[in-house]
């Protein structure tokens, strides 16, 4: 029997309570040619659960897994070897049936983790204060975004054009409620970072900066500069970061004049987890501000004994005070993924970080120097981390296919990112992690000149 609760006449109520004319309004934001009009073509309307479970097995046997080849893709989505540890520990029945504690000073355990990741994300981003987690780096950028605008009271954001477009489609996206003027760039297919160009777009009405550390390419772009330039016009500096681990090698964005660090955590502990869920990273420089952030903060104290207790310092979101006054209506963090980088980060250490780095960036510039090598491919940028940009002179896409069919799975072309640029389109970019050996390297460099007209 179908299990209908609501009625017609409930709904009817329902829709003339938020005035909405008929269900299909609420979905108005969704563009017309996006809706099915008929059953999705080849997919049967039932089948029996051992049919479905035979039909999945064989589709899974189609996908060419991160650890079966040569693997050298990146753009935001990274493979590092995570300790065995890290999966055991979170995996404990006090953490993984834990949910955000909504009478937090009985989780001191969950608590306690969260205070620990905050922690080490304001040591590693060289900020005052991180908040409890988010989503994933793209929403943390957009609620960074955000939060400029209710400290500065402008509404004109600048976006890198070396930023993820996958991060600046988001922030377009929730600037549409929010009618924030977005001022963005075509990517610059330049040894360095365009710095010049996106000082230029700043001006007095600017609300912040956001900029990518490393950027889409892998170039590292002049920090201190940009931001005496965004603080000249009272603006912020957003740093946004993809690749953590590049910390290990790279001075901290909040010591470099960010006032606003935000990025992605997947790269430890996490795993590439077919795309989520992943874990966003928000810190500010300046304590003053922390009011003003997304999310929630863990705190320190002591009980009525004098004992050692952790509370929620601060909850600013929509479900802990009124909506008007919420800075954010993000309703949770991603816990366990902060608690598996947490474990890790632990595991690693200070030393073990810039160890894993270092290891990253010595792989980087060997594959990078032998792919260089090759005819017709040029280095775009001789100063990255673990992720540069090979020009091919023709579209990388195909080339891409070419190699994963020969078992490398040899890096993103950059079209699939920038579609509608015909110069980035023949931009290939190659991520060089502590997983690949200088045989994969090897491997890449053989096929890539196969491939290659």
């Amino acid at each position: 029997m179908r299990y209908l609760p609501l009625t017609e006449t409930d709904r009817a109520a329902m829709l003339d309570a938020i005035g909405a004319p008929s269900v299909d309004a609420l979905f108005c934001d969704v563009p017309a040619d996006q809706y099915l009009d008929a059953p999705v073509e080849g997919l049967p309307l039932h089948a029996s659960e051992m049919a479905v479970e035979k039909h999945m097995r064989q589709l899974s046997k189609k996908n060419l897994a991160a650890a079966d080849a040569p693997f050298f893709l990146g753009a935001g989505a990274y493979r590092h070897h995570v300790p065995a540890s890290v999966d055991h520990l979170i995996q404990r029945g006090e953490f993984l049936t834990a949910y955000t504690p909504y009478q937090p000073e009985i989780a001191q355990g969950t608590l306690q983790m969260l205070f620990e990741f905050q922690t080490q994300v304001a040591r590693l981003y060289g900020c005052a204060v991180a908040n409890a987690s988010m989503y994933d780096g793209s929403t943390a950028c957009w609620e960074a975004v955000a939060m400029a605008g209710r400290v500065t009271r402008k509404k004109r954001v600048v976006l890198s054009g070396a930023l993820h477009p996958h991060y600046a489609e988001v922030v377009r996206t929730m600037a549409k409620f929010t009618v924030d003027e977005i001022a963005g760039a075509a990517l610059s297919l330049t040894a360095l970072p365009d710095d010049d160009g996106l000082i230029a777009r700043i001006d007095d009405k600017t609300s912040c900066v956001v900029v990518q550390y490393p950027d889409i390419l892998g170039r590292i772009p002049d920090l201190p500069r940009l931001a005496e330039a965004t603080h000249a016009a009272r603006a912020l500096l957003i740093v946004v970061n993809t690749e953590p681990v590049a910390l290990g090698a790279l001075e901290s964005p909040g010591d470099l004049g960010a006032d606003i660090v935000v990025g992605e955590g997947q790269s430890i502990g996490v795993g590439l987890q077919f795309g989520g869920p992943y874990l966003g990273l928000f810190a500010i420089a300046d304590p003053k501000l922390a009011r003003q952030m997304p999310g929630r903060l863990c705190g320190e104290t002591v009980d009525a004994d004098g004992k050692r207790g952790f509370v929620l310092t601060l909850s600013t979101r929509e479900q802990h005070i009124r909506r008007e006054k919420a800075t954010s209506n993000i309703c949770t963090n991603s816990g366990l993924c902060a608690l598996a980088f947490s474990i890790h980060m632990t595991l690693l250490g200070e030393k073990g970080l810039t160890a894993l780095a270092a290891e990253n960036h010595r792989l980087a510039c060997i594959a990078a120097d032998r792919l260089a090598q090759l005819p017709g491919v040029n280095l775009l940028n001789e100063n990255f981390f673990n992720e540069f940009t090979l020009m091919l002179g023709v579209d990388a896409r195909p080339v891409v296919r070419k190699l994963a069919s020969m078992g490398v799975l040899g890096g993103v072309g950059m079209g699939k990112l920038f579609p509608d640029s015909d110069e980035v389109k023949h931009g290939l970019l190659v991520t060089v992690t502590e997983t690949v050996s200088e045989d994969d390297i090897a491997r890449l460099a053989s096929a890539l000149e196969e491939v290659l007209p």
